[in-house]
């Protein structure tokens, strides 16, 4: 594969199709705004005004969009994807959406002759700038073999996860355990604020023994310091867990610390924070959010 169709140029898209480029391969674009992806096209990617001339003579075609409605579009509506590939071509959706959606996309590609993964990642921008996003694969294996050398240009930790839709499945177990952390992170900072504590010496303390992870490394001194920048929107992640609790739901699991920090972002978003990162959930506790519902 040498010549890469890319689509969702945001916050992740942006610098994984520079890793790509910087790993040798022929980049073609298309975005709905030519602005945000100037860098990209001084760097050499071509840019194409409409999806079928952006994948119609590409090796593979990489998406990453917003929603399960945007995956839609992309690969279903109008001059979409499926419909103006060639024949053999790989196309890697590496959006975060529903596993029944990407099993669609699976289904109707191989009635055209076309290989199809879904292959979310976790990482945050963080990761995405750095080239060392985790990468979980869903589709058939020899697929998901043919693809590693373009995962490796963006990704340290490649995994295949099964069949269709698996990916997407092993994506929302990810999201799952982000929702109960985050969770904890903001309550646990709300208490020691409380409690009148040094919260720089108590994160300090706390982040090599049991209770560090992760969120706590990248968002601690964010939420301390009141720096809600995304590196992942928290409308997006609203999405995540909605999907995730959908399909909990078809196999009668109930995810109770799920279903409660998706309420509580829930809030936020209708009090207009759904473009603030997902570390803004601390606003829930700081602003009294969950003071007026008990008081109710």
């Amino acid at each position: 594969m040498k010549k890469i169709g890319f689509i969702g140029l945001g916050i992740m898209g942006l610098p994984m199709a520079g890793h790509l480029m910087d790993a040798g391969y022929e980049m073609h674009i298309y975005a709905r705004h030519p602005e945000k992806v100037t860098s990209l096209v001084e760097k050499g990617a071509t840019r194409h005004s409409t999806i079928h001339d952006c994948v119609k003579d590409v090796d593979a075609v990489m998406t990453i969009v917003g929603f399960p409605q945007d995956v839609e579009e992309v690969y279903f509506n109008d001059n979409n994807i499926l419909d103006s590939v060639k024949e053999g071509t790989y196309l890697i959706d590496m959006t975060t959406t529903s596993p029944t959606l990407d099993q669609r996309i699976y289904e109707e590609g191989k009635k055209k002759g076309v290989h199809v993964v879904d292959a979310p990642v976790t990482g945050g921008d963080t990761g995405a700038k750095a080239g060392t996003l985790s990468i979980l694969v869903g589709g058939n294996k020899e697929d998901y073999e043919a693809c590693m050398p373009l995962f490796e240009a963006m990704g340290t930790n490649i995994n295949y996860q099964g069949e269709a839709g698996c990916g997407q499945h092993a994506k929302m177990v990810n999201q799952i355990m982000i929702a109960g952390t985050m969770s904890g992170l903001c309550e646990a900072l709300s208490y020691a604020k409380a409690k009148d504590l040094d919260c720089e010496t108590v994160l300090k303390s706390v982040a090599t023994g049991a209770a560090g992870s992760k969120q706590l490394d990248f968002f601690g001194e964010k939420i301390l310091y009141g720096d809600y920048t995304p590196g992942f929107f928290m409308k997006h992640f609203i999405k995540d867990m909605k999907i995730a609790l959908i399909e909990a739901n078809q196999c009668e699991l109930d995810l109770d610390v799920l279903s409660q920090t998706l309420a509580n972002y829930e809030v936020l978003e209708a009090e207009g924070y759904g473009d603030l990162g997902t570390q803004a959930l601390i606003k829930y506790y700081e602003e009294g959010y969950n003071e007026e519902i008990i008081e109710d």
